[in-house]
This record gives C-alpha cells, structure tokens and sequence, in this order.
C-alpha cells in the first residue's frame, strides 16, 4: 500500500472544492460558444471531444458551467504532476519576475544549473535543450546523423536512420516521413531520405535493418502512446540494446510520454535496465506550464555538433528551466513514479474485468493503459468516450477502437477507485 502524504492527498482532491462535481467558477461563455469560435477562427487539425475547459487543479477539471471532472488524459501525460500543481507554478511566476529569455546568444544564471541537475539526474555527461517534444525527436535524428559521419564513419549522405512501425513523435516532415500512419503522411510528400520502418517488437526485422553498415540510429519508444499503449514483449528493449552494441548503432529512446514516472519507473527503460545512448525527454518535464524539451546523450554523441551548427532561440531559456527542475524535483520528492506503479497494477487488474462483449483488449504500464472497444453499430471509442464525459471523467480515442487512459500521477487510491467506477458503469451501460 502507499503511504500519501497530507500535503500530497490535497494535492490530489484540490481541496474542499473536490467534494462535489461543481464549482463556483463560471464562465461568461457557453460551451457552444467556445466551440463555434474555435471552429470559425481557428485551423480544423484536430477533432477535439466537446468539453469547453476553463479551470484544472490536481486531478480535476471544469468545463465553462463550472461542471467538474477527472482527467484522464494528462494532457497526453504532460502533466504528471497534476495541473497546476503550486510548487511548480510558484517556479514560473518567481522566475517571470526576474529573467525569462536571453536567448543563447548570452549566459545566463539558470541554464546551467539545470543542465547540471537533469545530467546528473538521469546520469548523461551532457543534455541539448528544446522546447518541445517533436524538436527532441528532430535533434536526437541530426545527432544521430552527425555521430554516423563524424565517429561511424559512414559515407557523407548515407546515413540511415530506423524507426518502428506505428510510431508516432510528432507532426513535423521528419516525423511525417518516420510515419506508417496514412493520416499522418498524405499529402505532404516528398520525404525525409533515410528512413526506414521495421515491425514494433521483433528484433529479428531489426536485425536485419540496422546490420546495414550505414545505419546511425534505431529510434523507438519503450511503449507505443499513441498506436494505443503497445506494450512489447519482455525483454524486447534488452534486445534492441545488444544488436544496437553489435552493430555499432545508436539506441534512442523517445521516453517523451512514457518517461518521467509514467509507466511507474523514472524512465520506462528502467523497467529492462537498459541505457539508451540518447533520451529524448518533454511533456512531464515541465508539468504542463511552459515547453520544455531536452536530449541526453554522453559527450561522444553530443560534441559532435559544434557551435552554430543546431539550436533554438527558446531553448534552455532561463523560465523553462527553472520550471522544469521544479517539476522533475516533484516527480522525485512526492515519489509519483512509485505512486504510478502500485496503482498502475489496480487500475489494470480493473480494466481487465470490464465486460468483454464491450472491452476486447487491456493493456498498460504503469498509469498508462488502455482498453480497445469491441465494434458495433452502437459503440465505438468516440462514443463511450461521449458517455464518460457525460458521467464526469474525460478520455479521448485514439486510432478509432482504443481509449487511453492516463491520469495526473497525484492521482489517489480513493479518486482511481471512483474513476474505475465511472468507466464500469459507463462500459456497461453499452453491454
């Protein structure tokens, strides 16, 4: 059983505002509104489902009605910590006050203390930061390519870069061009050249690829987020660490949404032992206030790249990084990585129980699970997602039959035992 804290029990129920599912708070705006301007002045990019949010504290949410929820998405686990959480805000508003952005044209006081704090964190000589989680994944890739031509020895405009199929780390060309996702690709070709895709969770396919000697990097996450929490066999990262070894290949973890205490350790690597020759880390690192984005890698990769050769005018800005140390130290100090492991194993073992005729399928680690619907005419994800924000708890679909479920990490027993309850009665309500 864990042992919570006072001060991490409020953290969790927000207070005595928790204890019923509406608030005070109200907005001058009706939900329609939201969605109509929305819809009349912004890009349609995104299908979102139909809640107009106005106020989050822990766990929860309220909707511009002053109507409260669970949140069990985390904003895709960017906050772990839960929104809002007050040490982490009180970082960013002490730090607005003082120095914001130098950009790296200057030193500053604050940079470097958090390039010493995460190195010695994750244990890495040297980190790059950015700004968000696909600007990781981009510097990871011109690391990478760099380590191939200056260390491998790989011929100029050869290098080869592999992914798994059905990854998913973001939307810019680069990662269009790493996609198998037809969504994610059409119509925005011609791609990156030196890409290539080998089956998720088979190291024979990898094998294969990566014995090219030209290939600089195989890029995977521990567990695929957005392919619906595909969790692969054990031992499988293990695997990936060896042939990388063997064949002289960088092995590049994108813990951008399974890391920092997701999946119930402080990277899901550390579920196999494994040590990656670069993270690629975002989301949680700075509890949903401010962007924040790093890789870690040791200096035989990293001072490959010389002065002016990569980097970005927010990056490493003095803000996000006092903001992201708050934000791991919370992480560590309120022990959520153990938090998400323990209640991990009850939440699936729930999930695991749901009525089959509705719920094929439930997978996870950690506090990042989800359950794949069983088809019909009268359910699908989208619509027991509908009926879950109707019974107080917000969830989104992802690839059509799959729900993913990941809630703040500050998540309490009591609070997971209510929101299991929610998601039975909603499950059998389609039954």
């Amino acid at each position: 059983m864990i042992r919570i804290s006072a001060r991490s029990l409020s953290r969790g129920v927000v207070g005595l505002r928790a204890l019923s599912t509406t608030t005070p708070f109200s907005s001058k705006l009706s939900p329609e509104q939201v969605f109509e301007r929305e819809e009349k002045y912004g890009a349609h990019n995104y299908s979102p489902l139909p809640v107009a949010l106005a106020k989050a504290e822990g766990i929860y949410m309220w909707d511009v009605t002053g109507k409260r929820y669970i949140d069990f998405l985390a904003a895709y686990s960017a906050v772990n910590q839960g929104h809002c959480h007050p040490r982490i805000v009180k970082a960013l508003q002490d730090q607005a006050g003082i120095l914001s952005l130098t950009s790296r044209a200057f030193y500053n006081d604050v940079l470097g203390e958090f390039q010493e704090f995460v190195t010695k964190l994750f244990g890495y000589d040297k980190v790059l930061p950015m700004n968000t989680g696909v600007e990781g994944g981009e510097t990871a890739c011109k690391l990478a390519r760099k380590w191939a031509y200056k260390v491998k020895g790989v011929p100029q405009n050869q290098a080869k870069i592999v992914f798994a199929e059905n990854n998913f780390w973001g939307r810019t060309l680069a990662a269009c061009s790493s996609s198998s996702d037809p969504s994610c690709y059409t119509d925005y070709g011609p791609f990156m050249p030196g890409f290539e895709l080998v089956p998720y969770n088979d190291l024979a396919a990898l094998e294969k690829s990566i014995s090219d000697p030209n290939t600089a990097a195989f890029m995977v996450e521990p567990i695929q987020g957005e392919a619906g929490v595909v969790v692969p066999d054990a031992g499988y990262l293990k695997g990936v660490r060896d042939l990388c070894d063997k064949y002289n290949v960088l092995f590049i973890a994108d813990e951008v949404q399974t890391g920092l205490g997701r999946t119930g350790r402080r990277l899901c690597v550390d579920h196999d032992n494994v040590r990656p020759d670069m993270v690629v880390l975002g989301k949680a690192i700075s509890g949903g206030l401010y962007p924040v984005s790093c890789v870690l890698a040791d200096d035989q990769v990293m001072l490959t790249i010389k002065p002016g050769e990569h980097g970005s005018t927010y990056g490493g800005n003095p803000l996000g990084a006092k903001v992201a140390m708050e934000a791991l130290r919370v992480l560590e100090e309120e022990k959520l990585s153990e938090r998400s492991a323990e209640l991990g194993k009850v939440f699936l073992s729930a999930m695991q129980k749901l009525n089959p005729n509705v719920v094929e399928l439930a997978r996870g680690k950690g506090l990042m699970n989800a359950i794949v619907i069983k088809p019909s005419d009268d359910c699908n994800a989208w619509k027991v997602c509908l009926r879950l924000r109707d019974n107080g708890l917000l969830a989104k679909p992802t690839h059509d039959h799959i729900i993913r479920f990941t809630p703040p990490l500050v998540i309490t027993e009591d609070q997971l035992q209510e929101s299991i309850g929610i998601i039975k009665s909603t499950v059998e309500s389609f039954a």
